[in-house]
């Protein structure tokens, strides 16, 4: 394996489908968090009404609209890839983010479950590098067998790479 950074390409593989219901789920807990918050505030405390009151109007139908269109459409966008050379993994649903990490940059490989995650058989796969701004790549909404059998063939992978090319 040679240390020069492979040549950009497509990533192959969808996230697992049940990322849709994942991403709906946050977007969900979000939205509920911060429109309840105003509502609280809105009803507690009297004298932030008026700056209050445009927002409940606005931001329920913006929230709606984000979860019925965003998450499908990251479900769309997000791909990944393993090969013996690099993790490729394609991101974002307004900035598409693209990101390669060569094997041999690799320094450390976690499986992340949340409450959520763990409750619908996905997981985020976490490849870091010793870059201290960005360098690394997540993939959110893995199956979580296959972020597992991930983990362990990139740690083979890593094994075989002699030396350190950081």
């Amino acid at each position: 394996m040679s240390d020069t950074l492979p040549a950009l390409k497509p990533p192959s593989h969808r996230v697992e489908r049940r990322a849709i219901l994942l991403w709906t789920l946050y977007a969900l807990i979000w939205g509920i968090s911060v429109v309840g918050a105003l509502v609280a505030l809105y009803v507690f405390l009297p004298a932030t009404r008026p700056w209050i009151h445009p927002f409940l109007w606005i931001l329920p139908p913006i929230y709606l609209l984000y979860l019925t269109r965003v998450p499908y459409w990251r479900y769309r966008v997000h791909r990944w890839e393993i090969t013996d050379e690099a993790v490729y993994a394609l991101s974002g649903w307004i900035v598409r983010e693209w990101r390669i990490v060569p094997i041999s940059r690799i320094q450390s490989i976690d499986v992340k479950k949340g409450p959520l995650q763990s409750r619908l058989r996905l997981a985020t796969l976490k490849i870091s590098t010793a870059a201290a701004s960005e360098g690394g790549i997540s993939i959110i909404g893995l199956d979580a067998d296959v972020a597992e059998r991930c983990s362990d063939r990139l740690t083979d992978l890593t094994q075989m790479v002699p030396g350190d090319a950081t």
